[in-house]
């Protein structure tokens, strides 16, 4: 829960699989199998000179799949801050879904539970928040939360931007990457 009397603060909530690092049809299984973007580190390391909370946002129906557990997941993600730390950026909370996508789970994206959940918890307020993701799923989970959707090209952007328009999400900024989204919010900012 946010602590009482604490400011409000905007978040960047960032989708893990095709933004900061490649997306892998057989899922990542592991620290070994991340493959980090272009350009994420660096652009995780200027986001994290803004006053924005940095929050990790992501599926990972693979434990709702038995494929792996949430240690696995929680390893991965350890490792992946720790490596993020490492090149100057931040990562101010990490939440996932481990439920299979059958579920009907109201924390899997495109459902708004985790950016709720995220918002609750950080003191954050969603309507100032981005977020950044590859997927029509990850559009949708912002729109619903209250919070601005940037589609990045990389991982599943390309084949899932066609399905903006068919959505009625034309709005939606669509960017080449993480570093670009980074540079889009900052010049936002600065308006």
């Amino acid at each position: 829960m946010a602590a009482a009397g604490r400011e409000m603060v905007a978040a960047v909530f960032l989708d893990r699989d095709g933004v900061i690092n490649e997306n892998r049809d057989d899922y990542v299984k592991g620290w070994e199998e991340v493959r980090l973007l272009p350009g994420a580190l660096e652009a995780l390391a200027r986001l994290a000179a803004t006053p924005f909370r940095i929050v990790l946002i992501t599926n990972q129906s693979a434990i709702g799949r038995g494929i792996l557990t949430p240690a696995q997941v929680e390893a991965t993600n350890r490792r992946l801050v720790e490596e993020i730390e490492t090149h100057g950026g931040r990562i101010d909370g990490v939440y996932y879904c481990p439920h299979h996508p059958d579920d009907g789970c109201e924390c899997r994206k495109p459902r708004p539970g985790l950016l709720l959940r995220a918002g609750r918890e950080l003191g954050l307020e969603l309507e100032r928040s981005y977020l950044i993701g590859d997927a029509v799923s990850d559009v949708e989970g912002a729109i619903v939360a209250g919070c601005r959707p940037i589609l990045v090209l990389t991982g599943r952007g390309q084949e899932q931007r066609p399905l903006l328009r068919q959505r009625g999400y034309d709005h939606v900024a669509v960017v080449r990457d993480l570093a670009e989204a980074v540079g889009l919010i900052l010049s936002q900012q600065s308006n």
